[in-house]
C-alpha cells in the first residue's frame, strides 16, 4: 500500500501508551502503526522531533456565533483550537442569540458556522422551561445531548431549570439514551450568598460557595438514580463533590464529570483584588482543593479535562472597577490547555499518554465519537506535534482568540504545539494557519 502521509516519533501516544512508532495515514484515517523504523510507501514521509499526540477534544466551549460573535465566532475559536492541538470541539447552545433550543436556532447556528471552521465542530442542544417538545427533534438533528442550568446562566435568554425541568427532561432523554450536561450550583445557595458588589476575590469565593456545587451535585445524582439517565457534571471545582460522584458511580449511577485548566492550575491564594480576568463561575479555589481535584482525576472519579472557553469582550471585565460580582465570569483557553495541564502534570509525575487520554480519548468517548480521541488503526488522522521540552511565556497578541484577556499572560507554561492535522491535512504549522477551513459538522451517532 502507498500512504497518503507517514509520521515518525520517538514517542507516539498511542491507545497503547506512549511508543516509538510511524503512523501511517490513507484517505483521512489511520490505517497502519508500524515500527518506528519500518520501510514503506508514501508521498508524505515526516520524521518528527516532538511527540505525536491525538487531536484534543473539547466537549465543553462557547463560541457563541451569531448573536454575541464580537465575543467569539467560529473562525477565531477553531483557528485557537488548531494552534492549541484541538481538533474537534462542541459547541455550548448558550451566549450566541438564538440559543440552541430549537431545530431552527440550530440551522441559523449552523448557517452562520459554515465555511468558517478550520477543525470539525459538534454542537449541543440547549434545556430550558418550556422546551421539552423541542429534545428529540434536536437529537434527530445531530446534537450530541443537552445543557441546562440549576441556577442563572448569566444571560437572559437561556432561563435556569428547576428540578423538576430537569426532571421533564431527563424522562424524555432516557428514551433515547442521550446526555444532559448541567452546570451544577445550587441557586438558593447561591442567592443566600450573593454579595451585591465587591473588588476581593475572598468575598466573591464567599459567594460562591462550595456547598452550592454539593448540593447540586446530589440532587442531580438522586434525580439521574430515579430516571435512570445519562447526566455529566460540567467545569466541577469542589472537591467535596468528589465523594458523592464517586459513590454514585459505585452504585451504578450513570453519571460522569469534567475538570477545567484554570481549576487544575491557578489558585484562589494567587488572585489579586480586582483581578477579573480571573472570574469564572464556579470559582478557582483555593490551593488544597485543587490538589484534591488532582487527587480526583488520577483515581477516575473526574473522567476528563475540557476547557469551557468561555470569551467576553474587555468592556464586560469592567478591569477599570475591578467588581468581581459584576464582571463576566468565564477564562478562554482553548489554545493553551494542553500546555497549562502539561506544566502542572510534570510536576506530579504524570505521563503525556495520560494527559492525552483525559484531553482526547475520554471527552471523546462521552459524546460517542467512535473515530476520535486515540492514535489507531481505523481513527480519524487527527493528530498533533508536541514539544514536551519547550517553554514559553503567555503573550497575549500571539492568541487566535478574538478577545485576548487571560490570566494566564506572563505565565511561562511547558510544551508547545508545533503542528496541527485534521483528516490527515496540514491546518497549522509553527504559529502559522495552513489551508482554507476544513472543519466539518459531526453528528451525534454518525461519527
Amino acid at each position: 500500500m502507498r500512504f497518503d502521509l507517514i509520521l515518525r516519533s520517538q514517542h507516539v501516544m498511542t491507545d497503547i501508551g506512549d511508543r516509538p512508532a510511524a503512523v501511517c495515514i490513507k484517505d483521512s484515517r489511520i490505517a497502519k502503526i508500524a515500527d518506528f523504523d519500518e520501510k514503506l510507501d508514501a508521498k508524505e514521509d515526516l520524521t518528527l522531533t516532538g511527540s505525536l499526540i491525538p487531536g484534543l477534544v473539547d466537549s465543553h466551549v462557547h463560541i457563541n456565533e451569531p448573536g454575541r460573535t464580537q465575543w467569539e465566532g467560529f473562525e477565531s475559536a477553531t483557528k485557537a483550537a488548531a494552534a492549541g492541538g484541538v481538533t474537534t470541539v462542541i459547541d455550548m447552545p448558550l451566549n450566541s442569540i438564538p440559543p440552541t433550543v430549537n431545530v431552527s436556532a440550530l440551522k441559523t447556528k449552523q448557517l452562520a458556522a459554515e465555511g468558517k471552521c478550520s477543525i470539525d465542530v459538534g454542537f449541543w442542544g440547549g434545556s430550558i422551561p418550556g422546551n421539552v417538545k423541542d429534545l428529540e427533534p434536536l437529537l434527530e438533528q445531530g446534537v450530541f445531548g443537552f445543557k441546562c442550568f440549576l441556577l442563572h446562566s448569566g444571560v437572559d435568554e437561556f432561563p435556569a431549570s428547576n428540578l423538576d425541568d430537569l426532571s421533564a427532561a431527563l424522562e424524555v432523554l432516557v428514551k433515547k439514551d442521550a446526555l444532559m450536561i448541567v452546570h451544577a450550583e445550587d441557586s438558593i445557595a447561591i442567592q443566600r450568598s450573593a454579595k451585591p458588589s465587591s473588588r476581593s476575590y475572598a468575598e466573591f469565593l464567599a459567594s460562591r460557595p462550595k456547598g452550592a456545587e454539593n448540593v447540586a451535585v446530589a440532587q442531580l445524582i438522586e434525580e439521574a438514580r430515579r430516571i435512570k439517565g445519562r447526566v455529566h457534571v460540567l467545569h466541577l471545582s469542589s472537591a467535596d463533590s468528589l465523594t458523592l460522584i464517586k459513590s454514585a458511580k459505585s452504585d451504578g449511577v450513570r453519571i460522569t464529570a469534567e475538570t477545567c485548566p484554570h481549576y487544575l492550575s491557578l489558585t484562589a491564594e494567587e488572585i489579586a483584588d480586582g483581578a477579573t480576568q480571573y472570574k469564572c463561575c464556579p470559582p478557582i479555589r483555593e490551593k488544597r482543593n485543587q490538589v484534591e481535584l488532582w487527587q480526583g482525576l488520577q483515581q477516575g472519579i473526574i473522567d476528563f479535562i475540557v476547557s469551557d472557553h468561555s470569551p467576553c469582550t474587555q468592556d464586560l471585565k469592567i478591569f477599570e472597577i475591578g467588581d468581581f460580582q459584576q464582571a463576566w465570569g468565564g477564562i478562554s483557553s482553548l489554545q493553551l490547555g494542553i500546555s497549562i495541564i502539561w506544566s502542572q502534570a510534570l510536576e506530579r509525575g504524570i505521563p503525556l499518554w495520560q494527559v492525552c487520554t483525559w484531553m482526547s480519548a475520554k471527552p471523546a468517548e462521552l459524546v460517542g465519537l467512535k473515530h476520535k480521541g486515540s492514535i489507531a488503526v481505523g481513527m480519524d488522522a487527527d493528530l498533533a506535534e508536541f514539544d514536551p521540552n519547550e517553554e514559553f511565556r503567555v503573550e497575549p497578541t500571539k492568541l487566535f482568540h478574538k478577545n485576548q484577556i487571560t490570566p494566564y499572560q506572563g505565565k511561562v507554561l511547558k510544551g508547545r504545539i508545533k503542528q496541527t492535522w485534521l483528516r490527515g491535512a496540514l491546518i497549522f504549522k509553527d504559529g502559522v494557519m495552513i489551508n482554507s477551513p476544513q472543519g466539518v459538522f459531526l453528528v451525534r451517532g454518525k461519527n
